[in-house]
């Protein structure tokens, strides 16, 4: 069963990259579903409440400098606010390899993007909507999807990530809970 708390946020991210890349929008609810299920898994790993306290302040810090990336227009507001739920994940410990990588991982894609709308789409994506759009020289681009990527590559190494998979305690409480239903 620990498993599948494990699988929550890996879940979250790909349902947020999907969602970048067809609609070039974040929702609102995904966003809350992210920052949600850090707290709910949080607890049920047995975080300390000083220590979701210091996740969430990751998570705050990270809202106000992607904001200020929003409001001078070089982000999306949906990426500003997924990368503050990803922040609560991965806490202060991980916050910064977690920003390198999504960094990284948005040049490239920002460069492939740039150098693919140099060229014509072959014929049979002409008829692909999310193709089409993303192809187009003023699309933006879907960077919910680097952020993802970033958080993927880090999330092994964050405390809940190893408290689900390798704390006895953990593992067996929650064999517990469940066998309560």
């Amino acid at each position: 069963m620990n498993t599948l708390f494990a699988l929550v946020f890996p879940l979250l991210m790909a349902f947020a990259a999907c969602s970048d890349l067809l609609t070039m929008r974040i929702s609102n609810m995904l966003v809350a579903a992210v920052i949600a299920g850090f707290i709910i898994v949080a607890l049920i790993v047995g975080m300390s409440p000083a220590l979701i306290g210091m996740h969430l302040a990751a998570g705050a810090l990270v809202l106000a400098i992607t904001f200020a990336l929003f409001a001078m227009g070089w982000i999306g507001g949906g990426d500003a606010k997924l990368a503050a739920g990803i922040a609560m994940w991965m806490g202060f410990e991980f916050m910064l390899p977690f920003l390198l990588y999504a960094s990284v991982l948005g040049g490239l894609l920002t460069f492939i993007l740039l150098i693919g709308r140099r060229h014509a789409l072959p014929g049979p994506l002409l008829g692909v909507s999310w193709i089409q759009r993303l192809h187009h020289p003023k699309t933006g681009v879907p960077y919910g999807i680097a952020l993802a990527v970033g958080a993927m590559l880090v999330y092994p190494q964050t405390v809940i990530y190893e408290s689900l998979v390798t704390n006895q305690a953990v593992q067996q409480t929650l064999l517990d809970q469940l066998g309560t239903f």
